[in-house]
């Protein structure tokens, strides 16, 4: 019975295993079939069929011609301005909430709790929204693209359940040696709260990186577009004329696939690098603020 137990055993881990190379494969193909595509020559890449396992030839031109746009330029300036700004504001609001919110005996506490999970479920939709945006006179303004979006319910039951966790004898010594409210959370809270804190950046940065529909509805100034609004621009429209005016007509489209793939490389890549700086506190910082002991 031994033996065939650890025979089960050593099956299941192999099929298990080969799951997940499969697995892997599927998701990381499709990423790496861009990368090679990016750095590919373009009349190799239209003639080559079938899958890549490497660039068909190899040319920076697409490189050199996205990064040579003053429109990706400008939208990386003010992506990362709003990723910067919209993160922080996310975290300090997101922070004071879930403080509040997590203390004992705070008044009708349970009673704003219900009001803010309502929201997941029931919203006013598109077009209040846009009425109460327009009443702000937030159009075509950077602000629309921050204050809005200032706290996610599901990131606050996140925090808030996370703060839970931390030991009310904390919270009392400190109040014993003097400290309010505002020194509680900001010494005591967040600093035993990294992982959790770095979970939520993950989280709000990344929604803010990705975010375009918001700015194609608010924002008609193409100087205030972000970086995925002119990803959008390229990928669906085919807006390559400013990248690939001294072209030919018959080498404009063979470069415009490959401006395509190294746009997707160009934008995606800071979250990318990012990713692995957080990945360590990313299990842990879920699991403390999903779990309520």
């Amino acid at each position: 019975m031994n033996v065939l137990a650890k025979s089960g055993g050593r099956a299941f881990d192999a099929v298990n295993a080969l799951l997940m190379i499969a697995l892997v494969a599927v998701t990381l193909y499709p990423f790496l079939y861009v990368v090679f595509a990016s750095f590919s020559e373009p009349s190799e890449l239209v003639r080559h069929r079938g899958l890549l396992a490497g660039p068909a030839g190899f040319s920076l031109e697409s490189y050199r011609l996205v990064l040579h746009n003053p429109a990706i330029a400008s939208g990386y300036r003010n992506t990362l301005l709003y990723v910067v700004a919209g993160t922080a504001l996310n975290l300090a609001m997101t922070s004071f909430a879930a403080y509040a919110l997590s203390r004992r005996g705070v008044l009708l506490a349970n009673k704003v709790m219900f009001a803010i999970v309502f929201t997941m479920f029931f919203s006013g939709g598109l077009i209040p929204t846009y009425l109460n945006i327009r009443n702000l006179h937030l159009f075509d303004s950077p602000l629309v693209m921050i204050v809005p979006s200032a706290i996610s319910t599901w990131n606050l039951l996140i925090m808030r359940t996370s703060f839970q966790h931390i030991p009310a004898a904390l919270e009392e010594s400190a109040r014993i040696d003097g400290a309010n409210d505002f020194t509680i959370l900001l010494r005591v809270f967040i600093p035993v709260s990294l992982p959790i804190m770095a979970v939520m950046t993950l989280f709000y940065g990344v929604a803010h990186w990705n975010s375009y529909l918001d700015a194609m509805i608010y924002l008609r100034e193409r100087s205030l577009y972000p970086l995925q609004l002119i990803l959008q621009e390229i990928l669906i429209t085919t807006s390559t004329e400013s990248m690939t005016s001294s072209f030919s007509d018959y080498d404009k489209g063979l470069i415009q696939e490959t401006i395509k793939y190294a746009t997707i490389v160009v934008a995606t890549l800071p979250i990318l690098l990012l990713y692995p700086f957080l990945q360590r506190y990313f299990v842990k910082g879920v699991m403390l603020g999903s779990i309520k002991e």
